[in-house]
């Protein structure tokens, strides 16, 4: 019998384990978006999401109700606190950044194949997580989909269609481009050995439950005959007219930057290896909305929820090369058998280097043109506000509605108690009612999007605050007015409000009723 003690082999810890250190990685955006998400100040966008948190319904104007719901529990937890309301946003897309990780290891992948995969997807999810909009919602129910169709094939197991369809039905409930995934999904099943599925119940169940659960969404618009195909259509032709759709093709470039290589072998992998025969329905899944996406001439940014997916089979394809490349060669000038040379060991630490430099270089450009991370008004600052002007509409709502209050407060106090403020949009009118009740200003009235639904008060205002309107605008409705103030901001930056439409009128008498007035003054924007 032997007693020589055996080594211990080491055990190791949950700590260390590769889902720990892609947790790390998504941990790591999320403390990015934190540490950063409380500089400059709300965005228009989110002003009008936090406005309609305040009004939870089945659905809005211009979006579904998945978001203005989260922007509510961001009210519940954290106020009005700029960084918490951003906070389900950067989850939501670090959330993502880890399924990429699992659907390489789910593909085959270990963990530098799993690592690069993770870190491939790290830049779109530090651009959609620093504000609080749908398309971080939508861009995470994408990759939900994509990795429990991954999970589909490689078990095989038909319980995963209820996780598509709940990622589906979410999906829809975030922005409606999801439709665009479904088709992609559906050409996948057709085309590829999918197939099967169609036969047994449990696709179908999947199915069920997506519908189930848009199906709120689905009555509300019933309800609202379809109001946001109105909006989407409006808003579409703006995008053409103004050259926001343009470069579809080309842009899918700069979404993919330094990982484009990573991509393109993903495809590959997918569409015509032998090793990735079992996840060619992934190709579809990508395929089919690129070219629904080019067809109707989508913005460049809604192809990006499907490139995770394409990240993880290209770590696969490219651990796979590397294992396929010889593992030692004999040099010919030397006799002896253990004179050989091992290149595979350099080649190898060569191409992780790149590969983890090149997207580490994407992960800090993206950081410094999408991030709040420069002072206003630095050199930093002109060069990267003209590159993500989204930086310009989180300048001045401070200062804009400190005017509001100073010209309502210069009024007779019994004319105040009959004084309405006119939003032209919804960030102006988001503002107002987000900063304004510090100040004692009455809600706003607008008709942009949803605002138009709260209506203009009751009794109707008799004297109007108006701001982001033309000259021509009060001219054409009310019987007196006069140029009161401009807008501007502490900063002097360019905003759409100091360039585009910075008189604010003191308006009285308007030349209709109200009812008449209101029923023609909804808009689109």
């Amino acid at each position: 019998m032997n007693n020589t003690p055996q080594p211990a082999v080491p055990r190791q810890s949950h700590w260390s384990s590769d889902i720990a250190i892609l947790a790390y990685i998504a941990l790591a955006t999320i403390i990015a978006h934190a540490l950063t998400g409380n500089r400059y100040g709300f965005h228009r966008d989110e002003l009008a999401t936090l406005d309609d948190a305040r009004h939870l319904a089945w659905g809005y104007i211009a979006y579904p109700p998945l978001t203005p719901f989260f922007g509510r529990i961001s009210l519940i937890l954290f106020g009005t606190s700029l960084a918490g309301f951003r906070f389900f946003a950067a989850l939501a897309e670090a959330a993502a950044v880890l399924l990429t990780g699992l659907m390489a290891r789910a593909m085959g992948a270990r963990r530098t194949a799993q690592l690069i995969a993770a870190l491939a997807a790290v830049p779109f999810c530090i651009a959609g997580g620093a504000l609080m909009q749908y398309v971080s919602f939508d861009y995470f129910f994408w990759v939900l989909a994509a990795y429990s169709m991954v999970r589909l094939l490689q078990t095989d197991n038909p319980r995963w269609w209820l996780l598509i369809g709940a990622a589906i039905g979410l999906g829809m409930e975030s922005k409606y481009t999801m439709a665009f995934l479904v088709a992609g999904i559906i050409a996948a099943v057709l085309l590829t050995d999918a197939r099967r599925y169609l036969a047994g119940k449990w696709l179908w169940y999947g199915a069920a439950i997506s519908i189930l659960i848009f199906l709120p969404n689905l009555i509300w618009q019933l309800r609202h005959h379809f109001v946001s195909l109105e909006f989407l259509q409006t808003i579409h032709a703006r995008d053409i007219r103004i050259g926001r759709t343009a470069g579809f093709l080309p842009g899918q470039l700069a979404l993919m930057m330094l990982a484009l290589p990573l991509a393109a072998a993903g495809l590959y992998f997918c569409l015509f290896s032998r090793e990735g025969r079992r996840y060619r329905a992934l190709a579809w899944m990508y395929l089919v909305p690129l070219a629904l996406f080019f067809f109707f001439k989508a913005r460049v940014y809604y192809m990006g929820p499907a490139y995770p997916m394409l990240y993880a089979a290209g770590s696969v394809w490219w651990q796979g090369w590397l294992r396929s490349r010889p593992r030692s060669v004999r040099a010919p000038e030397i006799k002896s058998r253990a004179a050989v040379v091992r290149p595979d060991s350099w080649t190898f630490l060569f191409l992780r280097i790149v590969a983890f430099t090149a997207l580490t270089v994407d992960i800090l450009i993206v950081s410094t043109f999408s991030l709040p991370i420069v002072p206003i008004n630095s050199p930093a600052w002109k060069f990267t506000s003209k590159f993500n002007g989204d930086y310009r509409d989180e300048i001045g709502w401070p200062e804009f509605v400190q005017t509001l209050a100073q010209i309502r407060n210069s009024l007779p106090e019994s004319e105040r108690a009959h004084t309405a403020i006119l939003a032209g949009n919804y960030g102006e009118a988001g503002a107002i009612n987000l900063l304004g009740p510090q100040y004692g200003l009455p809600p706003a009235i607008s008709g942009g999007n949803s605002f138009w639904a709260h209506g203009y008060g009751d009794p109707p205002p008799e004297t109007v605050i108006v701001v982001g309107f033309s000259r021509r605008f009060v001219e054409r409705n009310f019987n007196s007015f006069q140029l009161v103030a401009k807008t501007w901001n502490q900063f002097g930056v360019a905003t759409e409000e100091t360039e585009d439409h910075p008189e604010i009128y003191l308006c009285r008498g308007l030349k209709q009723s109200w009812p008449d007035f209101w029923k023609n003054f909804q808009y689109f924007g």
